[in-house]
């Protein structure tokens, strides 16, 4: 079975072809061994030492972290997370969170006693007294907070690190953004291409079939930034469909500041997306499910691809600028 093909022009100086074979959406291998790099990542490292850029134990700074007995006190012993009201003990003093309470069947993971419905209140008073820095705060943010407010700013902490934008593997990895551009470029082996224009074409021998779905990820470097072209089959309703979009890499508010167009066409026709780019803090499924992108029906993409209609052979091209300048003067400097 002949595998597909993109041919990939990233750039106006120099044009790079390339072969890439379909992925299986559900099926891909998640890397075993990343590499190690500079930048931060939630993998553990085993070499003994302490790793500056690891946020997996973030305490916090040493000048306000409370002591470590506090810490143990309101850690559940049974998921190890931090408690919040209402924290449950035992007769005999072994407290637990209310989450686990379940998950125990009413029974102490200490000493085995019955819980039944006691309340540590005097444990929750000294949570509440406390004021802690972000867990992310070795990624930058300066934020302190009393010790129930933090668990909700830490879950939207502009600094907090992003998933893995890498689609189908289900991958685990964690990190800031240059540390996720090397784990796509070292793990993924994803093509890496400098410049905001580009023209892929998308080759596939039997646009009927999109069991497996196939699918392609590009990352482009330009305006100091990096974003992510997906394109992608997939089954919409009782057909299948082809999709392409582009993420950003970085929050949502920056996104905003730059926008793309995707065209795709042939034999006089053309289809044109104009958006703004999502975050990467959105999940590419969450982005394709929406909608968000240029949707090429397959009668449509058989239709741009001429012939016999028995083979896929599409044209995307697009390119991405910064919304303060004007799009129509197609200036672009790479970086």
């Amino acid at each position: 079975m002949e595998s597909d093909s993109i041919e990939c022009v990233s750039s106006i100086d120099e044009i790079v072809d390339h072969e890439i074979p379909h992925h299986n959406l559900h099926h891909h291998p998640h890397p075993r061994h990343a590499p190690h790099h500079q930048f931060s990542s939630s993998k553990p490292h085993h070499n003994g030492t302490n790793n500056v850029n690891s946020i997996s134990n973030i305490v916090g700074p040493p000048a306000i972290a409370p002591a470590a007995s506090v810490h143990e006190l309101l850690e559940c012993p049974v998921c190890t997370n931090s408690m919040y009201p209402p924290i449950h003990q035992c007769h005999n003093g072994h407290t637990l969170c209310s989450t686990c309470k379940i998950r125990v069947h009413n029974r102490c993971p200490t000493c085995r006693q019955e819980l039944g419905d006691i309340r540590c209140l005097a444990l929750e008073k000294v949570a509440e007294s406390l004021e802690l820095p972000c867990k992310y705060y070795k990624l930058g943010c300066p934020e302190i907070f009393p010790y129930y407010s933090k668990l909700k700013h830490e879950g939207i902490c502009i600094y907090r690190p992003y998933n893995c934008p890498y689609a189908g593997s289900e991958c685990s990895v964690v990190g800031d953004i240059p540390f996720l551009v090397a784990h796509l470029r070292d793990d993924h082996k994803v093509d890496m291409h400098t410049g905001c224009t580009f023209n892929h074409r998308y080759v596939k021998s039997n646009p009927r079939e999109v069991e497996n779905a196939t699918w392609m990820l590009t990352v482009f470097h330009c305006f100091g930034q990096y974003f992510c072209l997906h394109f992608e089959a997939f089954q919409l309703g009782m057909a299948p469909v082809y999709m392409a979009f582009i993420r950003f890499m970085g929050d949502e508010t920056e996104a905003r500041n730059y926008s793309y167009s995707l065209e795709v066409g042939a034999n006089g026709r053309k289809l044109i997306w104009e958006g703004t780019p999502r975050s990467i803090r959105d999940s590419h499924r969450k982005v394709r499910d929406s909608h968000d992108g240029l949707i090429i029906q397959r009668n449509m993409a058989l239709f741009f691809s001429g012939g016999d209609r028995k083979e896929l052979k599409l044209r995307v091209t697009g390119r991405i600028w910064k919304e303060q300048q004007n799009p129509d003067a197609n200036i672009c400097i790479p970086n």
